[in-house]
């Protein structure tokens, strides 16, 4: 599945792995504080990156209260989008050249038919997930922004011009216009990435059939399990590269949110970072009791398509030998599906009872986690506003999502995994290992 489209795959993703750890750590112990001397944004337009300068402006701009000089605010509030956009400039800066060196060492050392795709295809699409995810972050800072405006509004009539309200408004249409057209352009091209991988484990599989055609299903396996995994991937794959890319984007924004404005969380207490905690704990949990509740699910999915697999089978013999296909064997066969199927739905139910279960009570995570903050005079009046609670909320969804891969993805995850289990039938018989014990029978 995977040595078809990728070169040396352990290899590849494993040095993927460790690079792409490398260079993050690289990047907040040194790389971050040397923008300041490296960034080349101020020869494209942007002000001097000047990290001290930043942090002032944002201790003033917590400060704030409802009767602090809007116009003084506006001209803080520019400055740090200045500075901001300094920033994210030097971030690019600095991830181009880690791109560009792990993709040169694979494209001039391999020569594996697929690299082109397999290679600068992934790298596209990473990109493309890591700006998407960019974007993500400028419109959970516009909903902070957005609400205390808003707040301002009630607190304080006529402080807010309408120029500045729709001005806000169309700043949002700006990023998520940006946002659809990448996201567009992006899941054109995964798709053509997909078939392409197809395409691969096709001629991978057709070239080798003299190894596995006796397995059971093979013509099937070929045609409808490989179809099934690129169109998996297509949403599995790029599922779990944003979920990496959004954790990485928005758990140092919750991190922040976190030591700034919140002290205490409901059971455990004062405790540093509590919301980041929180997520953590309440993922873990949720990842756990759906492993354990859906654990018979993937063989069931992979004995479905066996009874399935037997009766087609019989009914295609049956078009051209009228001893085959009998009523006494087709209902025999048919039985056989039917309890398969029961047997799903039955396992299928508590799953989806336990998940779904879940899933609304995550809902209420972040509103009790902030409880302490939200009911104390002091959290309230040292800044913690309307507009920073929606941000602290988002960020704390899209850190949880995150973490929650496994859990929001588990019915595909499964499908997956009986996809995979029957390709590995035939990856064994083309090593000449013994079939798993399903495939025995």
């Amino acid at each position: 599945m995977f040595q078809s489209f990728f070169p040396k795959p352990v290899l590849f993703f494993g040095s993927f792995v460790i690079w792409a750890l490398a260079c993050l750590l690289f990047w907040f112990k040194f790389g971050h504080p040397a923008g300041e001397m490296l960034s080349l944004g101020e020869r494209f337009g942007f002000v001097h990156l000047d990290f001290g300068l930043l942090d002032t402006l944002e201790k003033e701009a917590e400060k704030f209260t409802l009767k602090t000089d809007p116009e003084h605010m506006r001209l803080v509030g520019a400055q740090i989008e200045a500075l901001g956009s300094a920033a994210t400039f030097w971030a690019y800066q600095f991830l181009i050249p880690c791109y560009a060196f792990f993709i040169g060492c694979w494209y001039f050392t391999s020569s594996h038919k697929w690299l082109k795709w397999s290679l600068l295809g992934s790298a596209l699409i990473i990109f493309c997930t890591w700006f998407q995810v960019q974007l993500d972050v400028m419109i959970n800072d516009w909903f902070r922004k957005f609400y205390d405006m808003i707040q301002m509004m009630f607190s304080s009539p006529g402080t807010i011009e309408s120029s500045e309200y729709y001005g806000r408004l169309f700043t949002f249409f700006g990023i998520a216009a940006i946002y659809v057209f990448i996201q567009s352009l992006d899941g054109f091209f995964i798709q053509h990435y997909n078939f392409n991988w197809r395409t691969a484990m096709n001629d991978y599989y057709t070239g080798l059939w003299s190894h596995i055609r006796r397995i059971e299903g093979a013509s099937q396996r070929i045609q409808e399990d490989t179809m099934r995994f690129a169109e998996i991937m297509e949403t599995l794959g790029v599922g779990l590269l944003d979920a990496v890319m959004t954790l990485i984007a928005f758990l140092p924004i919750l991190w922040m949110l976190s030591e700034k404005h919140i002290s205490a969380i409901p059971i455990i207490g004062p405790i540093a970072h509590g919301l980041v905690v929180v997520a953590i704990i309440w993922s873990i949990f949720g990842t756990i009791v759906l492993m354990l509740t859906g654990y018979y699910l993937p063989m069931l999915k992979v004995n479905n398509q066996k009874v399935e697999t037997a009766y087609r089978k019989e009914l295609v013999l049956g078009e051209d030998n009228e001893k085959r296909a009998q009523p006494m064997t087709l209902k025999e066969l048919f039985a056989d599906v039917k309890k398969n199927y029961f047997r799903m739905y039955f396992h299928y139910m508590y799953f989806n009872i336990v998940r779904f279960s879940y899933l609304q009570a995550g809902v209420l995570v972040p509103y009790i986690a902030l409880a302490p903050t939200l009911l104390s005079k002091e959290a309230m009046l040292a800044g913690f506003s309307y507009g920073v609670m929606e941000q602290t909320i988002r960020a704390f969804g899209r850190v949880e999502s995150s973490f929650q891969y496994l859990v929001e993805n588990y019915p595909t995850i499964i499908e997956m995994l009986s996809i995979y289990k029957r390709l590995k039938s035939f990856d064994l018989a083309i090593r000449n290992q013994p079939l798993p014990k399903i495939d025995q029978v």
